[in-house]
């Protein structure tokens, strides 16, 4: 089901077309009192015609939406446009002369329903920038409980598994002891009824030869026979031997129960502790960047006038061109306050000069620095990043240099203080995987951006880092790509040049949300939308550019690149 153009979120990105009969040009303006989109040509004719000139022109994501037409119930020829501020209902302008309204105070129901509409997009915002995110950040520390709770329970598991094979192997080595025992005894036993079987044995045998003898005797052959046979004690049967039954052993059960067992097998017992509860980043936080100050929406609002009147130059000039003292090179420009610009190059070496290329003061950093590692704040402090300590210093303007954050684990590689809300973005790298970190203007962690939806690493070595005025996060992820997203973390592009031998180096973008990146394998500045469509090769050997290592723009819209050289040109680009 296609969207109304009420709910067609306000940084959706689709094509307007102008709402100028016969005219087919890119919308990007909106005539609140007409209530129609234009482009920049006819916004031009709309202000120049004596009957419109007065009217509302504002950017097209900045317009009131369109009061919804419908006709009066009791008025069927007028449209509802007023709403009674005591009855609290919409009504025709007919109806403010009616009894039930007479004397009651009305309001115009366009500026309600656009107060209603901002309130809507506010909410939607704080949705998409703070809850949503928030949850699932909330599912996937879940999801890491769930991984953590199996680990465990699959250790206890295999405890209780070893302890039940330990209880095992000594109730084995037991029984065979007692089996050793009885075998004893029953080879005892045995051995004293064989004796006794043997006895008896010897004694039938010695009644057997004596029957035969009492035989010989009543029939004696001779007179000595005879004589043998009538001595008394010659007739005497020996008495039958003597034999006891055996007393077998008796086995008595163990009274060991189930419970004995369970105790042999230990025991698992739950905590009696109270789960604590999951903590939720602050939505004062979180939603900084969606609350702007009076200052700020002042800013937003000249950038925004600004923006209507600025647009591509068909032809790039070349401003100026300076030599930097104190560095070989120029890898990083950070435009400060005053006229004054920070200049470093890749041994380390950081330089204040001002717009002549007057070097003001110098300060040596550790280690090889091929990265935008510094950055001049709302305050006009300067922060930079120290790999090698993974700390971020901070340099007041009275020069004195304090550790502001330690980044733990991860070096800091790349550093952008945000124009939006002061917020410092930092890139970061450990091992083989990058990650960007937001930090408010008092250094707490406020957001880390380290993975897509999918689950798979955005940054490898994150060495450049900027923000639209959209609030998109622009990453050069060194040798690889332009990688953009949202400000809340989610994936919207990567840019890689379709063709071969891009090596994305300094990143900046402007006013008109354009992106615009170094390529450090060849002499060329890529000029690319929002949306990361590539518009044009912006700078080019023609230009006299030699090898483009940093860019940013000014305050003017002027554009600054910082070449492999230690010289830096300006440029001006917009009209």
């Amino acid at each position: 089901m296609a969207l109304s153009e009420s709910q067609i979120p306000p940084d959706a990105q689709h094509y307007l077309v102008c709402g100028t009969e016969d005219c087919e040009k890119n919308c990007q303006f909106y005539c609140n009192d007409c209530h129609q989109p234009m482009c920049e040509q006819c916004r031009d004719e709309h202000q120049k015609n004596k009957k419109t000139k007065n009217h509302e022109v504002v950017h097209y994501k900045q317009r009131k939406q369109p009061l919804p037409l419908e006709k009066c119930k009791i008025h069927p020829t007028r449209n509802i446009e007023l709403l009674c501020e005591e009855c609290q209902i919409p009504i025709c302008s007919k109806c403010t002369g009616t009894k039930e309204h007479r004397g009651h105070a009305f309001t115009d129901l366009e500026l309600v329903f656009d107060e209603k509409c901002s309130h809507c997009h506010i909410e939607i915002n704080k949705i998409q920038s703070y809850f949503e995110p928030t949850s699932q950040d909330l599912k996937k520390e879940i999801a890491g409980d769930v991984t953590e709770i199996k680990k465990i329970m699959e250790g206890i598991k295999t405890s209780m598994k070893t302890e039940a094979e330990s209880v095992k192997k000594m109730v084995e080595t037991i029984t065979s002891d007692k089996i050793k025992q009885v075998n004893k005894i029953e080879q005892s036993l045995l051995e004293s009824l064989n004796g006794q079987n043997q006895k008896i044995d010897d004694y039938i045998n010695y009644l057997n030869d004596l029957i035969q003898t009492f035989y010989g005797y009543l029939s004696p052959s001779n007179m000595e026979q005879l004589t043998f046979a009538l001595k008394s004690e010659n007739l005497v049967i020996r008495p039958i031997p003597e034999t006891s039954k055996p007393v077998p052993p008796v086995f008595t059960a163990g009274q060991c129960s189930k419970e004995d067992v369970a105790k042999l097998l230990g025991r698992i017992t739950v905590p009696n502790t109270k789960p604590e509860n999951r903590k939720l980043k602050p939505m004062e936080t979180a939603y900084t960047q969606l609350k702007p100050t009076g200052k700020q929406r002042k800013q937003d609002r000249e950038k925004s006038d600004v923006k209507q009147t600025l647009s591509l130059s068909s032809s790039v000039t070349k401003v100026r061109k300076y030599t930097v003292p104190g560095v070989n090179d120029v890898y990083h420009i950070s435009l400060g306050k005053s006229g004054r610009l920070w200049v470093s190059d890749r041994y380390g070496n950081l330089v204040q000069t001002d717009l002549q290329g007057n070097q003001l003061q110098k300060i040596q950093t550790i280690g090889n620095r091929d990265e935008g590692y510094h950055t001049v704040t709302q305050d006009g402090d300067l922060i930079y990043t120290d790999k090698c300590n993974k700390v971020i210093n901070r340099i007041t303007p009275g020069n004195t240099i304090t550790e502001f954050i330690k980044t733990g684990d991860w070096k800091p590689l790349s550093i952008h203080s945000s124009h939006i809300n002061g917020d410092l973005l930092v890139g970061m790298r450990k091992d083989r995987e990058g990650k960007v970190t937001r930090y408010n203007k008092t250094g707490t962690e406020i957001q880390n951006i380290q993975r897509d939806n999918k689950g798979q690493a955005l940054y490898s070595d994150p060495h450049y880092i900027t923000e639209n005025i959209n609030g998109d996060v622009c990453v050069s992820d060194c040798g690889i790509a332009v990688v953009v997203v949202d400000k809340s973390g989610q994936h919207r592009f990567s840019y890689t040049d379709q063709g071969s031998g891009f090596y994305p180096y300094g990143i900046c973008t402007d006013v008109l949300s354009h992106i615009l990146v170094c390529n450090g394998f060849s002499e060329k500045v890529h000029l690319l939308d929002k949306d990361g469509q590539f518009l044009s090769l912006l700078l080019t050997s023609q230009q006299g550019v030699h090898i483009p290592c940093s860019v940013c723009v000014d305050n003017e819209n002027n554009l600054w690149v910082g070449h492999f050289t230690n010289t830096v040109s300006v440029y001006k680009y917009l009209q």
